[in-house]
């Protein structure tokens, strides 16, 4: 199998670096019913509004829409229902003490498939100020404008 194959990109949560500072970045696979894993492997996910909830023992995927497979008929799944994320126990637990502090939460920031297997990457993430985003922005276009003179003096 190639590599392209084996790592497949579903979704991705694009609105997370803008809105977030994301710190710590951990793998977590989903357990999804049989309807649910069909489509996900046609691309019909959204990780938009999804974020992570974190209790002392199991941590669960919430909010995040997985749209109705068609020719599952009436077995079809319900598409915001919350989805278990399969973690090991110190994992949950560290992620659990970060989120007791202020300040910090975790977000879904990209899901994929891995050797047959959905896996959703999570991040660590702390809220982003109005003016941090636009701090962001200006250091984006400033960098943009110095490569744009650089490119521009080398072919002259």
């Amino acid at each position: 199998m190639k590599d392209k194959e084996k790592n497949k990109i579903v979704a991705t949560n694009r609105k997370a670096r803008h809105d977030y500072f994301l710190e710590d970045h951990l793998e977590a696979g989903i357990a999804l019913h049989g309807s649910e894993i069909k489509s996900v492997r046609a691309n019909q996910v959204s990780l938009r509004e999804s974020y992570i909830r974190v209790d002392g023992r199991e941590a669960w995927l919430m909010n995040c829409h997985i749209a109705p497979y068609d020719p599952a008929s009436y077995l079809n799944h319900d598409p915001l229902r919350p989805r278990k994320l399969l973690l090991h126990r110190r994992e949950i637990l560290r992620l659990y003490n970060r989120v007791r502090q202020h300040g910090y939460t975790i977000i879904p920031t990209r899901m994929y498939i891995r050797d047959g297997l959905a896996k959703v990457e999570i991040a660590l993430a702390r809220g982003k100020k109005q003016y941090d985003k636009r701090r962001e922005i200006a250091k984006r276009d400033a960098e943009l404008e110095l490569r744009r003179s650089l490119g521009k003096k080398r072919y002259y």
